[in-house]
């Protein structure tokens, strides 16, 4: 055992043990995924979006319009005098949309037609995109309404339309919310798929070392040592696992106690994701270094294992998007169910639906560990030895 230790130990100094190790495996990815966690998640998303506004009708369509998407909570509406205020506003990326309401709004409504509402964007968004479609359902309402005030034949439509509207406006019938957002924040599927790329990177750092000991012959004197070949596969597969903890433990603490982002999971179990993952890559670096003989061959690595893997699992974009058969190829990668499992427990999933995904882990690092050590034969040398 002291000497499976020893082996790791050595693998861990010469991995981190000097600043261009420190700097690739250690700041680097901890710098790199505390930018993405503050582009993507650093603001409130829930907060509502700014919408720049000018009405020109005096009517009280134009007015039910503006306390209708207000009394929504999804838009903080703010006032410009004129149409060009609103553009130079939009221009100026104060606000999602702008909003231009017509002059004699509520007169074309009660006239059966339907007027044109003139939004502004600087670029299309999902704030703007259901901007357009709430203010086409709110609308559509109106006009159902004015060609009911119309049949009814109203001595004064115009008072009867501003009454009926005004009544609207209290919502005394409303409907009751039975989403209440039961669903992982698309940001952590992001900031999760980044980091086990950033982990998988260490794989190739493994599968380096190992081929440059096989290579200067190292591997052959310690197997002679003797040292038996499990012993040396795991003596590398503990060293690498050690960076890989400390990567994890540097990049959530970045992450969650100095930008203060809220993974909606708990740490410990996050923590325990990411490292049943890291026992797996360790083990495709333990098989993939038993079968490259040759070193050149390991600068393929990225190209057949690490990226196909990663866009496979879903670190790029979600599952659900991909073709059924790509679907069903995703369930032999590790960052799939490493995925599944942060997605399980961002939904408040317990130890009965958590035991899945761990397990496939963990029989995945199993199997690649045994075969590693099965096609390791650190007697033989290098190709270029």
């Amino acid at each position: 055992m002291s000497t499976i230790w020893t082996i790791g130990w050595n693998m861990v100094k010469r991995t981190i043990g000097s600043r261009k190790g420190l700097l690739l495996h250690i700041f680097l990815p901890g710098i790199v995924i505390a930018g993405i966690i503050f582009i993507t998640g650093g603001f409130d998303s829930s907060a509502p979006a700014t919408l720049l506004y000018t009405n020109l009708d005096n009517g009280a369509g134009g007015r039910h319009l503006l306390a209708e998407l207000k009394s929504s909570g999804e838009y903080k509406l703010t006032e410009r005098p004129d149409e060009q205020a609103v553009k130079e506003s939009v221009i100026g990326q104060q606000g999602v949309a702008g909003l231009l309401i017509p002059q004699d709004y509520t007169s074309q409504l009660l006239e059966g037609r339907q007027p044109q509402l003139t939004i502004y964007e600087l670029k299309i968004s999902e704030d703007s995109v259901l901007l357009k479609l709430k203010t086409e359902a709110i609308a559509g309402q109106m006009l159902v309404t004015a060609d009911m005030v119309k049949g009814a034949g109203s001595v004064d439509p115009a008072v009867q339309y501003a009454a009926i509207l005004q009544q609207a406006e209290q919502h005394n019938v409303s409907s009751v919310r039975t989403d209440y957002d039961l669903y992982p924040r698309q940001t952590l599927g992001v900031i999760t798929g980044m980091t086990l790329m950033f982990l998988m990177g260490l794989v190739t750092s493994s599968v380096n070392q190992i081929t440059d000991d096989r290579r200067g012959r190292t591997m052959m004197r310690m197997f002679s040592a003797p040292v038996r070949a499990y012993e040396i596969t795991l003596g590398n597969f503990i060293g690498s696992f050690l960076v890989g903890i400390i990567q994890i433990a540097v990049v959530l603490v970045l992450g969650k106690w100095v930008l203060r982002y809220d993974y909606e999971v708990p740490m410990l179990l996050y923590f325990l994701v990411l490292s049943a993952f890291m026992l797996v890559s360790m083990g495709i670096a333990a098989t993939v270094a038993g079968l490259i003989r040759n070193p050149r061959n390991a600068g393929m690595l990225n190209a057949l294992i690490l990226t196909p893997t990663c866009m496979l699992g879903g670190c790029f974009w979600p599952l659900s998007i991909m073709p059924d058969y790509m679907q069903k190829a995703a369930n032999f990668t590790p960052q799939k169910w490493a995925i599944q499992a942060v997605d399980i427990a961002a939904t408040g999933g317990s130890w009965n639906e958590l035991w899945l995904p761990f397990a496939v882990l963990g029989l995945m690092a199993a199997i690649l560990l045994a075969l590693g050590s099965a096609t390791l034969r650190p007697n033989e040398a290098g190709v270029s030895a």
